[in-house]
């Protein structure tokens, strides 16, 4: 049974820092690529950050690029995003993902339960 559990979800002050993680069971996790995904109520999930299954291809939105930093430990099966000068507009739920291929736009075929993420002072 495949599990991604994240963790390091909270309240931060605007230009804060917070580093998510998710830890993965069940599945060969370095022959798999890994994203995390963010929601907020009445939109839709967005995709934040995606990780190849070796680190080498890494994709970043628009919107967090030079502020949030993906990577990866395949020998600890986790996967991280490290979030810095958050702004209110990163509140969401962030949720891990993974997809036995390296392809952003196609299904995920694996999510966790998500981490409440809120920017606020």
């Amino acid at each position: 049974q495949v599990q991604l559990v994240e963790s390091g979800g909270g309240l931060v002050q605007p230009e804060g820092s917070l580093r998510l993680s998710c830890a993965a069971s069940g599945l060969p996790f370095s022959s798999y690529a890994m994203a995390w995904f963010r929601q907020t109520p009445g939109k839709e999930r967005e995709i934040v950050a995606a990780i190849s299954q070796n680190g080498v291809i890494i994709y970043y939105t628009d919107s967090v690029k030079g502020r949030f930093t993906v990577s990866r430990d395949n020998a600890e099966n986790t996967v991280y995003l490290q979030m810095n000068s958050l702004k209110p507009e990163d509140t969401a739920v962030y949720y891990c993902a993974a997809q036995p291929i390296y392809n952003i736009w196609a299904v995920w075929n694996y999510w966790g339960q998500g981490t409440q993420v809120t920017v606020s002072s």
